[in-house]
């Protein structure tokens, strides 16, 4: 027996079928281009990699991979900032690089490597996505667009930890903590965010007291408002002219490699 539709059903379904698509398509459109990294690749490069993207929260203090344990995903953060620790034998931390929507979690895994001595944690909470090791690497191992555009965020965030020690080095409290709020400023895209003068101790490598200090320096001069654990940068343009001359160094690298033209 052959069915008949009825000719409005037919066009509702066929409406309904347009919209649902669409709202996908806005959607995928909407994750990707919160992630810089995502929104660099060419189209082809992207498609083939939607069917494995995850949409993810992601919780305050979540480990993503620990030293030595296999990375079993591979994140890419939205508005979320992700601390790469590194530990001491007598459990002091640093902070030896940030990543954020500019970038990925998991380098080590892409690369290769077998083995590698930091930790990455999530420091402030959103959303991202992730994907398998295995089918981000077997990507990557095609060569073309998204390995050349990894590669330059190797070289990018090789320059952020190279850039960090020297500053951990030369620069006061004060520079250093101005340059390191900016960062996660722009790793999440915004001005407000939660964060404790104990953890922003631990990630720079001092005293809670000196940043206590640094802190109410900042915030007398009008830069940042600090209450409570929630950090609001009120006056950008003062804090940068405060910061060491490194926030400006990272942010060029950055700005640089995504910006630059890919071949697939």
């Amino acid at each position: 027996m052959r069915l008949v539709c009825d000719p409005t059903f037919c066009w509702l379904l066929s409406f309904l079928s347009a919209a649902i698509e669409g709202i996908l398509t806005l959607t995928n459109s909407s994750l990707r281009l919160k992630n810089r990294l995502l929104a660099a690749l060419p189209d082809e490069v992207y498609q083939r990699l939607l069917p494995h993207l995850e949409p993810i929260k992601l919780s305050i203090h979540q480990v993503l991979y620990d030293t030595g344990e296999p990375i079993q995903y591979i994140y890419f953060p939205h508005s979320t900032v992700v601390s790469l620790v590194a530990t001491m034998e007598d459990g002091a931390t640093i902070e030896i690089s940030l990543v954020g929507r500019e970038g990925m979690v998991g380098i080590p895994a892409i690369l290769h490597s077998v083995s590698w001595t930091h930790r990455a944690f999530v420091q402030a909470a959103n959303g991202g996505v992730r994907i398998k090791t295995e089918h981000l690497r077997r990507e990557f191992d095609r060569g073309g667009a998204l390995q050349t555009l990894l590669l330059r965020y190797v070289m990018a965030s090789y320059t952020q930890t190279a850039q960090t020690a020297a500053c951990n080095r030369f620069h006061t409290i004060e520079e250093r903590l101005a340059r390191w709020l900016l960062l996660v400023s722009d790793c999440v895209n915004a001005d407000d965010f939660s964060l404790t003068q104990e953890f922003i101790a631990e990630m720079l490598g001092t005293r809670r007291s000196g940043v206590t200090v640094a802190a109410g320096i900042l915030q007398r001069a009008g830069m940042i408002r600090y209450t409570r654990g929630k950090i609001n940068i009120t006056d950008r343009v003062a804090l940068e002219a405060t910061s060491c001359e490194c926030y400006q160094v990272i942010k060029r690298v950055f700005d640089q490699f995504l910006s630059a033209p890919l071949v697939d």
